[in-house]
């Protein structure tokens, strides 16, 4: 149902401009739009039983005529007496004097709002209003909805009251009846009219309860699908069982922890099966994943096919390549970094050695994967942080090879059953142990009062040979926000606090290339202090650096910086976070608390699911894929399980979605994954 959101009535272009803003084009958009949060005002009670600082429902009787103060200039104050059966009240708005004649004495009105006592007076303040019997604002519950600049939720309320009544019959079913049989789920229509006006609570939760598991079950399914296609069952290659991994493994310079054995093992069993390993191997930053990507390629070697590594950028890129080099060394196994600031002549004898296959191991950025790169016996393919890689550039990357096994690592700890969305064309390994002796990183979180003894802090660090990470959430001021734009606290940095250091800056608009220069010097010490927007939260390895500032902190999800305070307790000296948190706000204070207290990035992401909802958190976009509006991961667990369970019965009955009670099931994922490039292998 594709119309024009301009074309509806009471839309128009100039407000179809500001809905397009919220991500609605078309009147199904619109239906789809699903409030953010309700106001209750079903319930009514009387003047008696409401407690202050409540909101609430009341039928009341006008008794008197409008009062009017004006107690200072620009300031009027209008209120008008009113009682039920248990009490008397008067309703209070500020500067609205036009109300004084909307009321009559000894009418019946009922109104919402919030109570408040000014010595022995009761108000009801700014209460939303109607006459007895109508039951349009008050007695139910409203939807509130994100609004944009320009757009009222009144004005959201009544476009989509519209829509509705136009246009809910042609809203189609596309879940086969036996499922809504099986899990007692409400009709569509119904749910979509139950979810913006809901009667009732429980039809709200109905209606929240099909159309989370509509959405959940739709996006596993089109992520099953993309694994059969893509990696499930492909005739892979069976690796040598007697590779001597054991004593390459006695030889190296650390233990390795259980838990690094375990995920091990796993691989090891996936590399000896003949079916396509296309595992997820996710772990705690520096919980010892590189070492795991280094055992895999020597099994590979050792049966006589190459490996590949790519990362998304080429310092991470350089960094793997100088790291895995010496696990190398007396082995007899070469190892070529290609990236694409390597002069053409030496690109050009790495391509021709590679296909050779006088290279064994190649390490790089997606210059890995352009068609110019050709193998000789490509056996493993691995993607370093996955989440800046879709499942297009792995597909690409397998197929430079006859169904090489796949490996994708990743340093955002993700709960397992969230893995199984977000990763669902993967199997999942988890390290969750971290090498014995790293230091803990102290991680502190203050307001903006001790921004100066911060900066002295730092200082004396800098006099120690020490170097200094300070993150800020935007580039450059915004009118909107009033946050540390990065260019800004640059300046002043350089110009006045920390002028006899070395500052540096590093944003997401500058160069791959100026990026990876501003790291280069960083990593060599040319620059003690690096002011930078996210962009270092997957980076770089800078032992000497163990000072993390974050300004703004409260506008980070707690996973993000749990990973941003992993840049630094790489090396041997104390290292410190510290989180400017500008707002005062409960859960603000809270989501502090939980980084102070804990360092499992697993415990933490589960908290910052549960503080911040999935929107934000499960941050779908960056992954490449669909955005959730209905469901949320933390609340909706039980619906999501029930969801992947369904998911699997459906696929593994019926793979490609060709019977015909899944006809409208299949265009519905189509339509959900359709606008994501990376899934095109998806039709």
């Amino acid at each position: 149902m594709a119309v024009n959101i301009q074309y509806l009535k009471g839309v128009g272009p100039k407000r179809a401009s500001r809905l397009r803003k919220l991500n609605i084009n078309t009147v199904e958009d619109l239906m789809y739009f699903i409030p953010r949060d309700y106001d209750d005002r079903s319930k009514f009670k009387t003047l008696r039983e409401c407690m202050i600082g409540e909101k609430v429902s009341l039928e009341v009787e006008i008794i008197g005529k409008a009062n009017i103060l004006r107690p200072r200039r620009n300031l009027s104050i209008i209120k008008i007496p009113v009682k039920d059966s248990s009490h008397n009240a008067y309703l209070v708005w500020f500067n609205q004097e036009y109300l004084k004649d909307k009321f009559i004495v000894g009418e019946k009105i009922i109104v919402n709002g919030k109570i408040n006592k000014v010595g022995m007076e009761i108000q009801i303040m700014s209460p939303v209003f109607e006459k007895s019997g109508t039951m349009n604002k008050v007695g139910r519950i409203t939807p509130i909805y994100s609004l944009t600049e320009g757009l009222t939720n009144n004005e959201i309320m009544k476009i989509i009251d519209y829509s509705i009544k136009e246009y809910i019959n042609q809203i189609r079913e596309f879940l086969p009846q036996e499922i809504i049989d099986k899990y007692d789920l409400m009709d569509i229509k119904d749910a979509i009219i139950n979810v913006h006006f809901p009667m009732n609570s429980v039809l709200l939760e109905k209606a929240r309860k099909r159309l989370s598991f509509q959405e959940l079950l739709t996006l596993q399914m089109g992520l099953f699908i993309i694994k059969n296609r893509n990696f499930t069952n492909n005739k892979g290659i069976r690796f040598n069982k007697t590779v001597e991994i054991n004593d390459f493994i006695q030889k190296l310079p650390f233990e390795l922890t259980n838990s690094q054995i375990k995920v091990f093992k796993e691989i090891e069993a996936d590399m000896e099966n003949d079916i396509q390993m296309n595992r997820l191997v996710q772990g705690d930053v520096g919980s010892g994943k590189t070492i795991i990507a280094v055992l895999a390629m020597f099994k590979a070697i050792s049966s006589g096919y190459q490996a590949v590594m790519m990362a998304p950028t080429e310092i991470l890129a350089s960094q793997h390549f100088e790291s895995i080099k010496k696990f190398f060394l007396g082995y007899n196994i070469r190892t070529e970094l290609l990236v694409g600031s390597i002069p053409p002549k030496a690109k050009e004898e790495i391509l021709l050695d590679l296909k050779e296959g006088r290279i064994d191991v190649l390490i790089g950025t997606h210059a890995v994967i352009q068609e110019n790169v050709e193998f000789n016996r490509l056996g493993l393919a691995i993607t370093d942080e996955q989440h800046r890689f879709g499942v297009k550039q792995r597909a690409i990357l397998s197929h430079k090879g006859n169904n090489p096994d796949v490996i994708v690592m990743t340093a955002t700890p993700i709960p397992r059953t969230l893995a199984l969305i977000l990763y669902g064309d993967l199997d999942v390994s988890i390290i969750d142990e971290l090498p014995p002796g790293r230091k803990e990183i102290e991680t502190y979180a203050v307001g903006p009062e001790m921004i100066e003894r911060i900066n002295n802090f730092i200082r004396k660090q800098i006099l120690e040979s020490r170097q200094a990470y300070i993150v800020c959430p935007l580039i450059e001021e915004s009118e909107t926000l009033t946050v540390n734009a990065a260019e800004e606290l640059y300046k002043d940095f350089k110009d006045n606090i920390f002028k006899e250091f070395k500052v540096g800056l590093l944003h997401g608009k500058m160069k791959p290339k100026e990026k990876d220069l501003v790291m280069e010097e960083f990593k060599n010490h040319k620059i003690d202090i690096l002011v930078s927007t996210t962009v270092i939260e997957v980076g770089v390895n800078v032992p000497n650096s163990n000072i993390m500032v974050i300004y703004n902190a409260e506008r980070f999800g707690l996973a993000q910086l749990h990973q941003l305070r992993g840049r630094v307790g790489r090396g041997e000296h104390q290292s410190y976070c510290i989180l400017i948190n500008e707002s005062n706000n409960q859960i603000s204070r809270e989501r502090m608390r939980v980084l102070q207290n804990s360092t499992d990035g697993f415990k933490i992401s589960e908290k910052d699911l549960e503080l911040r909802g999935p929107g934000e958190f499960f941050g779908t976009r960056q992954h490449g894929l669909p955005e959730l509006k209905v469901a949320n991961l933390f609340t909706d667990m039980d619906i999501l399980k029930v969801a992947q369970k369904e998911a699997i019965n459906i696929v593994n009955q019926d793979p490609n979605l060709e019977l015909e009670k899944y006809r409208e099931l299949k265009k519905k994922i189509q339509e959900m994954f359709s606008n994501l490039g990376e899934y095109s292998t998806f039709n």
